[in-house]
């Protein structure tokens, strides 16, 4: 199956009216349209449990539009300084750790928001409000990092729709800010844009045997390792994503393999922008239930109970607890990271573990 053959689009009526709804209409002519009275809330898809067998198919074949209705900028300090509204929620790709679906129950395909001008006016106006950046963090010295990429993945997204070039466009107007996305796909329509610097592409990567098992219809590593250059010359900042970090037999070894490798391979002028966030895994009960029903496989890597224990979140989504690693357990693997990437990778700057 190809990562998207649309033939069901879901749509609110505003968003269904609206210039960016119809672009959408006019990239998948041939699927059915269907009025709904809200993207949270589509009887066939959300809630039902015989979806499950059915999860990748879904995320090809099924599209929704709707307009984002909180058009909050949050604070975050970690992947970004702030997390802009998102313009979409969902992917494509079915990544079997992905935090996204807990929130949407069985089905989990994009949602595109179609109102991408409040978007990108709600951005402009918390930048404005806050004035110039007078300190550095650790998420740029100099300039306001917004993640637009929080609940999706904006290089699927562009296949889909203009917003993420709009938003590319924007913040390349836009002094002392920047946009932020991670992504598992090359899209190389990307590369046609003109971010002057003002985006930066995350790649997430991690060791083959993870990615194979875990990381499924995204690109390859070597896809993704081959694009960083290009990328670069394109006028984009790429800093590398090592997400999840999956604790299991043989873990250290291989993250040492692929730091070795991104030594080798990368140029020095890449290097020399590059910097790196570090994830471990954090997983979920409703998830794990969701994977058994079709991808047992992963389930014996990402669930390991005996290494794990329950961190409560906030209300809605999948039933059950978020699980990460125990504390103990955990400091010593982000420790043993550091170790590793001061070792074979030590051009690149972790800018935070966690």
């Amino acid at each position: 199956m190809t990562l998207l053959e649309v033939a069901t689009i879901h749509a609110e009526p505003a968003s269904l009216a609206s210039a960016r709804g119809q672009e959408v209409l006019a990239r998948f002519p041939d699927a059915e349209v269907v009025e709904i009275d809200s993207h949270w809330a589509i009887p066939d898809l959300h809630g039902a449990e015989e979806n499950v067998a059915r999860w990748v198919r879904i995320k090809a074949e099924h599209l929704v539009l709707g307009e984002k209705k909180t058009l909050t900028v949050r604070e975050n300090g970690r992947s970004a300084d702030f997390i802009a509204p998102s313009t979409a929620n969902g992917c494509a790709m079915a990544c079997a750790y992905c935090y996204v679906p807990r929130r949407k129950g069985y089905a989990n395909p994009i949602t595109v928001f179609t109102n991408i001008d409040a978007i990108a006016r709600a951005i402009t106006r918390h930048h404005r409000k806050l004035g110039p950046k007078t300190e550095p963090t650790q998420c740029d010295p100099v300039d306001r990092v917004y993640d637009i990429g929080e609940n999706s993945d904006c290089s699927v997204d562009a296949r889909v729709s203009d917003n993420v070039a709009d938003l590319v466009a924007h913040f390349a107007r836009l002094d002392g800010a920047k946009a932020s996305f991670a992504t598992k796909h090359v899209n190389r329509d990307l590369l046609a844009l003109d971010p002057r610097g003002g985006t930066r592409v995350r790649f997430s990567l991690m060791p083959r045997r993870d990615a194979r098992l875990l990381d499924i219809r995204t690109d390859t590593i070597d896809d993704r390792i081959a694009a960083i250059d290009d990328f670069v010359a394109a006028g984009y900042e790429v800093h590398l994503n090592f997400s999840p970090v999956v604790l299991r037999e043989r873990w250290q070894s291989e993250w040492a393999l692929l730091l070795d490798e991104l030594t080798d391979r990368l140029p020095e002028p890449v290097k020399a922008q590059a910097a790196c966030e570090v994830i471990l895994l954090t997983h979920h009960e409703g998830l794990h239930e969701v994977n058994l029903g079709w991808h047992t496989q992963a389930e014996d890597v990402l669930w390991r109970p005996e290494a794990q224990e329950a961190k409560r979140t906030g209300p809605g989504g999948l039933a059950g607890d978020v699980v990460r690693y125990r504390v103990d357990v955990k400091r010593r693997a982000v420790a043993r990271f550091r170790e590793l990437v001061a070792r074979h990778a030590p051009w690149l700057t972790i800018r935070y573990a966690f």
